[in-house]
């Protein structure tokens, strides 16, 4: 009778059996293994530029502005530790207040017409049987690419209540001279004109990239629904569009809360500090050297303005969102 002999070692497959599987290729390191090391290695050191530039140029600044608005320093000398004082100082002074006031009136003055404008006007831009698109578009977006040294002096001259040229029409045709840069009342709609002359056609690029994305299926439906062209703009184009309009929304309520150049070069901040805006404001505890009260304004700005943007963000975000 035969010797019979059972081989129990199960039969290993063409994976295990192959060259590559046999010296060790292909096989994951474990966690503690020299090649996991050397990729982790290698990973920290490929985002190492940027982690160092990142350190030097926002973290660190950062931190040190937080720890001057705790401070009193004038740009010599050692820091002294005052704690809450400018923070306190600044939410107790009406000029302060005041300053947030303009600028609050000023998004009120810029931000829905020209958001609902540039809405409107990408819409009309998007229509093919509209004539001349590219010569509109070009001059829509022109005042945005001008220097704003050369705008607001353009617009100083226009606007001027002894020789400007729009006074001259209005009087010509029997209005009054109105004070457009000399009076409190005229003063933050002016310098909201000029903002939205100035940069309606940034506005318009974000809303013509989202208009543009609207199937014309979508109108199609609304035509067979009877809508005129108003409902259609306010039930379709608008809400399909409300991610973008978001978007520039908190974009705009962020060069509001640091506007400085518009009414400086118009009004510098006059008549009577009416149009000067919080970024007006910081820059003059800046100019002043009071730093550690100016280190304390901005971090009041970035609150506010977080806060405000969470507010648009989640007002214009629909319920499927």
């Amino acid at each position: 009778m035969a010797n019979l002999t059972w081989n129990t070692r199960a039969p290993q497959t063409a994976q295990q059996d192959s060259p590559a599987a046999r010296r060790g290729w292909g096989r994951r390191p474990g966690p503690g293994g020299a090649r996991a090391r050397q990729e982790r290695w290698w990973g920290l050191a490929l985002i190492s530029p940027f982690l160092l530039i990142f350190v030097a140029f926002t973290a660190y600044p950062l931190a040190y502005a937080l720890e001057l608005s705790f401070s009193d320093w004038h740009g010599a000398g050692v820091l002294r530790w005052v704690g809450w004082s400018n923070y306190s100082y600044l939410l107790t002074n009406s000029d302060f207040w005041a300053s947030l006031g303009n600028t609050g009136v000023m998004w009120l003055l810029i931000v829905p017409a020209q958001t609902l404008g540039a809405v409107a006007v990408a819409s009309l831009l998007t229509r093919s049987r509209l004539r001349f698109k590219k010569t509109l578009r070009t001059v829509v977006i022109l005042p945005y690419v001008t220097p704003l040294a050369a705008m607001a002096q353009a617009f100083v001259l226009l606007f001027d209540d002894h020789f400007g040229a729009v006074d001259r029409v209005l009087t010509a045709l029997g209005g009054p001279n109105i004070g457009w840069l000399t009076t409190t009342t005229w003063a933050k709609p002016a310098i909201a004109l000029f903002v939205i002359w100035k940069t309606s056609g940034f506005a318009l690029i974000i809303m013509l990239a989202a208009v543009q994305g609207i199937t014309p299926e979508v109108y199609e439906a609304a035509a067979l629904d009877g809508a005129g062209p108003v409902r259609t703009f306010f039930s379709v184009t608008v809400p399909l569009v409300r991610h973008a309009v978001g978007f520039f929304v908190v974009i705009s309520t962020l060069g509001i809360s640091q506007m400085f150049l518009e009414p400086f070069m118009i009004t510098q901040g006059g008549p009577y500090n009416s149009s000067t805006t919080s970024g007006m404001y910081l820059y003059n505890h800046i100019s002043a050297s009071d730093l550690g009260t100016g280190a304390a304004n901005s971090f009041l700005l970035v609150v506010l303005v977080l806060l405000l943007s969470l507010v648009a963000v989640r007002v214009l975000r629909s319920r499927e969102d």
